[in-house]
């Protein structure tokens, strides 16, 4: 799997994103039966102003957020509850890896909402990670049957990943 990290705050440096990102991402992959390896993700590792900046513009909300995805194709299922349609892997096993988009993470607020939760930094990061690439692949929390489907999914992978059930 290719990881591209853009460490535009520096303090995530500090944290333990790279490996723990490699693993969740692989992690959840696997778990959707998708060869990792024909993967490509990029992450923006950045402070809360950034993240509030870039939620204004594609969201509409001027506020910091945790987590924001950018899916490099939309794959969203018509019908609530259903999976969406994952990647092929088995399309072009010799050519380059598939982007499925970006990522970007808040350091402060994901410190301040693990902190708040009282659960350790690194759980709630591979958390947040696991759910936006979920939101790469087109899962969503918008209505109850879809947020089923995503908890469901995210609670399993966190648990082969050792994490407990953040719901």
């Amino acid at each position: 799997m290719d990881i591209d990290i853009l460490f535009e705050e520096p303090a995530w440096e500090n944290t333990a994103l790279v490996p723990l990102a490699k693993t969740a991402l692989r992690t959840a992959l696997a778990e959707l039966g998708l060869d990792p390896d024909r993967f490509e993700v990029s992450i923006l590792a950045c402070d809360d102003e950034r993240i509030a900046t870039l939620n204004a513009a594609f969201r509409g909300k001027p506020t910091p957020t945790n987590v924001l995805s950018w899916p490099a194709e939309d794959r969203a299922p018509k019908i609530p509850g259903a999976m969406p349609e994952l990647p092929d892997t088995d399309a072009d096993a010799d050519g380059p890896p598939e982007e499925l988009g970006d990522i970007a993470l808040a350091l402060g607020v994901l410190t301040r909402e693990a902190d708040a939760a009282e659960k350790p930094f690194e759980h709630h990061l591979t958390h947040l990670l696991v759910h936006g690439l979920l939101h790469l692949l087109g899962f969503d929390h918008i209505t109850d049957p879809d947020a089923a489907l995503m908890e469901g999914l995210e609670t399993r992978i966190l648990a082969r990943l050792g994490v407990p059930d953040p719901y």
